[in-house]
């Protein structure tokens, strides 16, 4: 990593993750919209003192633009959505907005939360209900993506992102869709074949799927 403090860079800096799916969602981003953007993977168990000092919260991702230092992954993907506009990856529809940042927040708040638990947890019922619930959520789910090339839109968009970044992790994770489920491993196929997607994975995330 550079000497140079991340506040003084001139392009964006995302302290990163490389397993958890906050940070990649917004890894994505960057790759989508080609944003100029250093990577700084981080060790949680062993975080930096420049992280510290710039999000004392110590929680990642955490992404530094110059004095703007942000620590909420939702935040940081629409603020590059913003920033960088093209393309776009958010309606300007006021009711779709609305619709995918309720989507988006309860993937981030309700749905990573369970990777984390099968993923990390010790206590073996606690990963086997994770892992159901994890599954029926998605099953529940099989509607949204039976009418339209993306997730409820015609358009791909962050909340495509946020859903991919979860699906990559599904075999990893003890988790196979049904064969009922053929709407989402459709759409599972078509969204991760992305260039971008590939491109925006780190060595863990690659390890995951057993791609080396």
């Amino acid at each position: 990593m550079s000497d140079v403090p991340a506040t003084k860079r001139s392009i964006i800096v995302l302290f990163s993750d490389p397993k958890c799916p906050k940070s990649h969602r917004v890894r994505l981003v960057a790759k989508e919209k080609d944003i100029p953007m250093e990577i700084v993977e981080v060790d949680i168990d062993n975080l930096p003192e420049d992280l510290l000092e710039l999000n004392p919260y110590g929680t990642l991702p955490t992404l530094v633009d110059r004095e703007l230092i942000l620590n909420d992954p939702q935040v940081m993907i629409e603020y590059l959505d913003e920033r960088f506009p093209h393309p776009p990856l958010m309606s300007v529809d006021p009711i779709s907005k609305a619709r995918a940042r309720q989507m988006l927040r309860q993937i981030e708040t309700e749905w990573y939360p369970l990777i984390d638990t099968i993923a990390n947890s010790e206590d073996d019922t606690a990963v086997k209900t994770a892992r159901r619930d994890l599954q029926e959520r998605l099953i529940q789910l099989i509607p949204a993506f039976e009418h339209k090339d993306f997730f409820m839109s015609d358009d791909y968009s962050l909340v495509d992102i946020s859903m991919s970044v979860l699906l990559w992790r599904l075999p990893s994770l003890g988790i196979e869709m049904p064969k009922s489920a053929k709407p989402i491993t459709d759409y599972e196929k078509k969204v991760l074949n992305r260039e971008m997607f590939m491109e925006s994975l780190s060595d863990d995330e690659i390890d995951m799927r057993d791609l080396v």
